[in-house]
C-alpha cells in the first residue's frame, strides 16, 4: 500500500525531528553519566521483579507521578490490583472492577468483553477506550476498527492501570480512557516455579491455568496455557472455548540493559444465541432465537522491547510489535431485534488484521529554577492491513459461498508527543501535547448484481491534542489534582470511507473532546484511603447514525462526582486501642466507591436525549476479608441505574436498574495448595446489562464454580 501525498509529506520532517530530538537527549544524557556515577538506587525500575506479594492490604494504589519513561503527574491515573480480591475466575470484570469507580461492564452470553466509561459511546469491545497489554495496543485496529477482541488472562495479569479520560493521551487519543494490563514478570528467586489452577462450575465451566516461570543467569522467563469452556445458560448455541497462552522472556543485558520479549496465541470459539424481545424475555430468558450463529478469533502476537537506563537521569524504553486477528462470523439472514431470522442463507463474515507498530519513548529529568524536572517524549508508529470477505451461505449451516463483496482497508498512523512535568516544592505543573497523523485506505469491490463494482475513498486527518494536569502534595499522603486534556476519536472505516450496506458515508469531522477534573485522594492512615473527584466531559460532533445514515448525532455534555473509600476495620480498632490485632486477624475492608452522571446531547437529531449505556449513577460496595496467611472471603455488590442502549432512547433498549452481589474466597489448605470457590449472582437477580440492534442479552443468572491451585 502507498501511502497517500499528504501523509508522505508530513512523514519525513516528523520522524527526522524526532531523531534528533532523541540524538541531542541521549548526546546530552551520556556527556552526564561520565561525571555523575551510578548509584544502587538507580536499579529497581531495571532488574528482574518477583511476583507482588499477596498480603493483606487496603488502599487504593494510585500510580507515581513517574514511572520508567511515563509520568503520571497531575493525571487520574489508578491501579487496578487484582490480588486485594480473591482470585477472579473468567475474567469476570464485574469482580475484578469492584474497587475502581465508573466503569461500566456490558455483560454478555459470550466470552467477549464490552466496557464503558461515564456515557462516551457504545461499550461494545471497549471501542472508545485504549485497551493494552504492558503498553502495547491489542485492539484489532486502534484506528480504523478499535474493537478489542482479546484480552489478557486475569491470571497472568499483576496489575491493571487505568488513565481516566483525557489523561489516556499519554496511550493514545480515544476518550473514554485506557486500561493497560501490566502482565506478571518472571520469579527472580529460583530457576523453576510451576502453578496449576483447575476449576469447574455451572454449566460444565471447565477453566485450567497452568503457568512456569524462574531465571537462571540472566534470564528470565514466564510461560501459560490457559483453557476455558462452558455449555453456558442459553437453551442452545450458548457453548463457547478458549484456548491461549504466552511466553514472556526478559533478559538482563547488564544492570542498566534489559530486554523483553513476548509472544502471544489464543483461540477461541462460541455460539451466538441471539438477543431476545421484551415479550420473549420476560417470557423464558435463556430461550435461544438463533441456533446456528457462530462466531471465531485467532490472535498471534509478538512483541520486543528495550529498556535502557542511559545516566541517573536519562531512561530509554523502545518497544515494537506485530500482530496478526482473524475474525470470522456465521449469522443467518433475515430477523431483526429479538425476532427468530426466517432467512435461508447466511452471511458469512472474514476480517483479517495485520499490525506492525513501534513506539520509542525517553524520559530525562533535569534541574532549573530551583527544582528538578521532568520531560517525557516519544512517538507512535503502526501500519494496519486488514482485508475482509462477506459471502452468502446457501444454507443455515454453510460456511463457504460465493463473494457479495470484498474490501481492503489500510491505515497508517504516527503520533508524536511531548510532556514535562515541573515540580516547584510541593506543586508539579505537567503540560502535554500530542499530534496525531491517520491516513486511511479503502477499496471495496461488490459483487450482487445492481451494485457498483468497485468503490475507493481515502482520508487524512492531523488532530493536534492539549493537556495540562495540576498536583499539590498537602502532606498525610493527601493530594490535590486537577487535569485538562482534549480527547479525539478518530472516525473508522465503516463511519468515514465507505458504510456498511444499505448505509450513507458522511464527510463530518472526527469527534473531539475536552476532559475537565478536579478532585482530592490520600491515604491519611495505614486503615482509610479515599479519592473523589468532579468531572465534565464535553465530546463534540458526536459520531451515530440517524436513519441509514452515518452522521454527528450532537454534541454530548456528560458531568458528574465519583468517589472511592475503603475502610480497614480492624485497623481503625488497632489505631484507636493501640493494639496490633490486624497482626493476627487480618484486615476486614468494608469498601464503596459510585459515579454520579448526567448526561445530555445537545444540537443534532438527538437534541435533549440521553446518550447510550450512560446510568445516573453506579454503585459498588462490599467487604472483603484477607489475611497475611493468603485468606480472602469477598462479598461484592453492584447496583445499577436504569439506562438506555440507545442514543435515540428507542423503544426495547431500556435497560431497568438491577442489583447484583457475588460472594467469592480464596482458602489456604498448605503452603501450596489453596481452594477457590464463588457463588455469583448470590440473590438470582433476573437482569439484563446489554440491548443491541439484536435484542436484549441476558445476563446470567445464580451460578457456581469451584476449584485449587497448587504453586511450587
Amino acid at each position: 500500500m502507498k501511502p497517500s501525498p499528504k501523509l508522505a509529506r508530513a512523514t519525513g520532517p516528523v520522524m527526522a525531528a524526532v531523531a534528533l530530538l532523541f540524538l541531542a537527549i541521549a548526546s546530552h544524557a551520556r556527556s552526564q553519566s561520565v561525571s555523575k556515577p551510578k548509584t544502587v538506587t538507580e536499579l529497581p525500575n531495571i532488574v528482574i521483579t518477583a511476583y507482588p506479594p499477596e498480603e493483606a492490604q487496603i488502599k487504593i494504589p494510585y500510580l507515581p507521578p513517574v514511572e520508567g519513561t511515563k509520568i503520571y503527574a497531575g493525571k487520574r491515573a489508578s491501579i487496578i490490583e487484582l490480588k486485594a480480591l480473591p482470585e477472579v475466575i473468567s475474567n469476570n470484570y464485574r469482580q475484578a472492577f469492584a474497587l475502581t469507580p465508573g466503569l461500566l461492564v456490558s455483560e454478555e452470553t459470550t466470552p467477549l468483553v464490552s466496557l464503558g466509561y461515564r456515557g462516551i459511546g457504545s461499550p461494545d469491545r471497549a471501542q472508545f477506550m485504549q485497551i493494552l497489554q504492558d503498553g502495547i495496543p491489542i485492539s484489532a485496529d486502534p484506528i480504523g476498527y478499535p474493537e478489542a477482541y482479546w484480552t489478557p488472562q486475569l491470571e497472568s495479569v499483576q496489575r491493571i492501570d487505568f488513565l481516566r479520560g483525557g489523561a489516556s493521551l499519554l496511550y493514545g487519543p480515544q476518550p473514554a480512557g485506557a486500561l493497560n494490563y501490566v502482565t506478571l514478570m518472571p520469579r527472580a528467586d529460583q530457576p523453576l516455579g510451576v502453578r496449576q489452577q483447575f476449576i469447574m462450575g455451572t454449566d460444565d465451566l471447565i477453566s485450567s491455568y497452568t503457568a512456569v516461570d524462574g531465571t537462571i543467569g540472566k534470564l528470565g522467563y514466564h510461560g501459560y496455557f490457559a483453557h476455558r469452556s462452558a455449555d453456558g445458560f442459553r437453551q442452545a448455541n450458548s457453548d463457547y472455548e478458549t484456548n491461549g497462552g504466552r511466553v514472556k522472556l526478559v533478559y538482563q543485558q547488564d544492570e542498566d540493559t534489559r530486554w523483553i520479549l513476548g509472544v502471544d496465541a489464543f483461540e477461541q470459539e462460541n455460539g451466538e444465541p441471539g438477543g431476545l424481545s421484551a415479550a420473549r424475555y420476560a417470557a423464558a430468558r435463556d430461550q435461544t432465537v438463533r441456533f446456528n450463529d457462530r462466531f471465531k478469533l485467532s490472535r498471534y502476537a509478538m512483541s520486543i522491547e528495550l529498556q535502557h537506563r542511559m545516566s541517573s537521569d536519562t531512561e530509554l524504553s523502545i518497544k515494537t510489535w506485530a500482530a496478526y486477528y482473524d475474525r470470522w462470523s456465521r449469522r443467518q439472514n433475515g430477523g431483526g431485534f429479538g425476532i427468530v431470522p426466517v432467512g435461508v442463507t447466511t452471511s458469512i463474515d472474514r476480517q483479517e488484521f495485520y499490525n506492525w507498530g513501534i513506539e520509542p519513548r525517553i524520559r530525562h529529568d533535569y534541574e532549573a529554577w530551583g527544582g528538578k524536572h521532568t520531560l517525557s517524549a516519544g512517538m507512535h508508529f503502526y501500519m494496519s492491513h486488514s482485508p475482509t470477505t462477506t459471502k452468502t451461505g446457501a444454507t443455515v449451516t454453510s460456511n463457504d459461498g460465493p463473494i457479495l463483496r470484498d474490501a481492503q482497508r489500510d491505515i497508517i498512523y504516527g503520533a508524536l508527543f511531548l510532556e514535562n512535568k515541573f515540580t516547584f516544592g510541593r506543586l508539579t505543573i505537567t503540560p502535554g501535547f500530542r499530534m496525531e497523523l491517520v491516513n486511511q485506505d479503502m477499496t471495496l469491490q461488490n459483487f450482487a448484481g445492481g451494485a457498483v463494482p468497485e468503490t475507493n475513498n481515502s482520508k487524512f486527518d492531523r488532530q493536534p491534542l492539549f493537556g495540562l494536569g495540576l498536583a499539590y502534595d498537602l502532606g498525610s499522603e493527601t493530594t490535590v489534582y486537577a487535569n485538562i486534556s482534549q480527547s479525539y476519536r478518530a472516525t473508522t472505516f465503516a463511519q468515514s470511507l465507505i458504510p456498511v450496506a444499505g448505509g450513507t458515508a458522511n464527510d463530518a469531522a472526527p469527534s473531539v473532546g475536552w476532559h475537565y477534573e478536579l478532585g482530592m485522594r490520600g491515604t491519611p492512615r495505614p486503615w482509610i484511603t479515599w479519592d473523589s473527584a468532579f468531572f465534565l466531559v464535553d465530546l463534540d460532533n458526536k459520531f451515530g447514525t440517524t436513519g441509514t445514515a452515518l452522521t454527528s448525532v450532537g454534541r454530548s455534555i456528560n458531568y458528574g462526582w465519583d468517589g472511592a473509600l475503603q475502610f480497614d476495620v480492624i485497623g481503625a480498632l488497632d489505631a484507636a486501642n493501640g493494639t496490633h490485632r490486624g497482626d493476627r486477624l487480618g484486615a476486614l475492608n468494608l469498601y464503596a466507591n459510585a459515579s454520579l452522571l448526567e448526561a445530555r446531547l445537545s444540537g443534532g437529531p438527538n437534541n435533549g436525549g440521553t446518550p447510550q449505556f450512560a446510568p445516573s449513577y453506579m454503585v459498588r460496595t462490599g467487604v472483603i476479608y484477607s489475611r497475611k496467611s493468603k485468606l480472602k472471603l469477598a462479598f461484592l455488590g453492584t447496583l445499577m441505574a436504569r439506562h438506555s442502549g440507545s442514543d435515540t432512547a428507542a423503544a426495547g433498549f431500556d435497560i431497568p436498574a438491577y442489583t447484583t452481589w457475588d460472594l467469592t474466597a480464596e482458602i489456604p489448605v498448605t503452603q501450596n495448595l489453596k481452594l477457590i470457590g464463588g457463588l455469583n449472582n448470590v440473590f438470582d437477580k433476573q437482569y439484563f446489562a446489554r440491548v443491541n440492534a439484536g435484542g436484549i442479552d441476558p445476563a446470567y443468572g445464580r451460578n457456581f464454580y469451584f476449584g485449587g491451585s497448587v504453586t511450587f
